[in-house]
Parts: structure tokens; C-alpha cells; sequence
């Protein structure tokens, strides 16, 4: 299956090369895909597309490869994490290692933070 390759490619150093005509096939597979930049010598007999490769050679992963990788998901496998991201100086705050302590500290801001001006 070529994701099966894929997800083998993401976990090899690149480049990396394959000899079997089973995964030169996947690899050329993944090349049409658009999901990996490869090096794959054309068949000894073009005329019947048959003959002994040599190797094929994939170089990179490509930006759609990656998304790829991403979206796909085997029965078993955790889920990968996301990276939180900051919420902010309130999120920061109501975030358990402070508990309300901080929250209390600090005066509360009003909605209006402008200055009022006298008449």
C-alpha cells in the first residue's frame, strides 16, 4: 500500500532507496500522487513496461505529502498532539498553576480602559 510506504519514507533518513519492483511501484505511485519528489528509472523494455529497475530513489516529501501524513491515521495509533497555543494573558491566568491567587492580585479591567474626560 503506498501510504504504508509514505508513513516509511516520513520515519527514513532521505534519501532513501528502494529495490523491490513492489515498492519501486509504490514509490512511483507516490510520485504521480504529487506526495514525494523521487528518482525512478524507466522500465528496461518501455514498449511493455517490464524489465529490471534498478532503484528508485526518493529525494524529499513534498508540502502535500506532509498533509498528508497528517490526515491519515491507522486503527491503534494515538492521536498525534497539537501544540496548545497560548491563550493570552486571561488564559495565562485562570490556568491552574495560578489558581485565583493572581486573578485577585491584579485589578480588574473595565470595558471602556479609555480615560474618562471631564466635562
Amino acid at each position: 500500500m503506498p501510504m504504508d510506504l509514505l508513513k516509511q519514507i516520513a520515519a527514513s533518513r532521505l534519501p532513501v532507496s528502494f529495490r523491490t519492483p513492489k515498492e519501486i511501484n509504490e514509490a512511483r505511485i507516490l510520485r504521480q500522487a504529487g506526495l514525494v519528489i523521487a528518482l525512478i528509472p524507466a522500465p528496461a523494455d518501455p514498449l511493455k513496461l517490464a524489465g529490471s529497475e534498478p532503484a528508485a530513489q526518493v529525494l524529499a516529501i513534498t508540502e502535500k505529502g506532509r498533509e498528508e501524513l497528517a490526515r491519515i491515521r491507522y486503527p491503534g495509533e494515538l492521536p498525534q498532539q497539537s501544540k496548545r497555543r497560548h491563550a493570552g494573558l486571561k488564559g495565562w491566568l485562570g490556568e491552574k498553576r495560578f489558581g485565583h491567587a493572581l486573578q485577585q492580585v491584579l485589578p480588574a479591567r473595565s470595558r471602556d480602559s479609555r480615560p474618562s474626560q471631564g466635562l
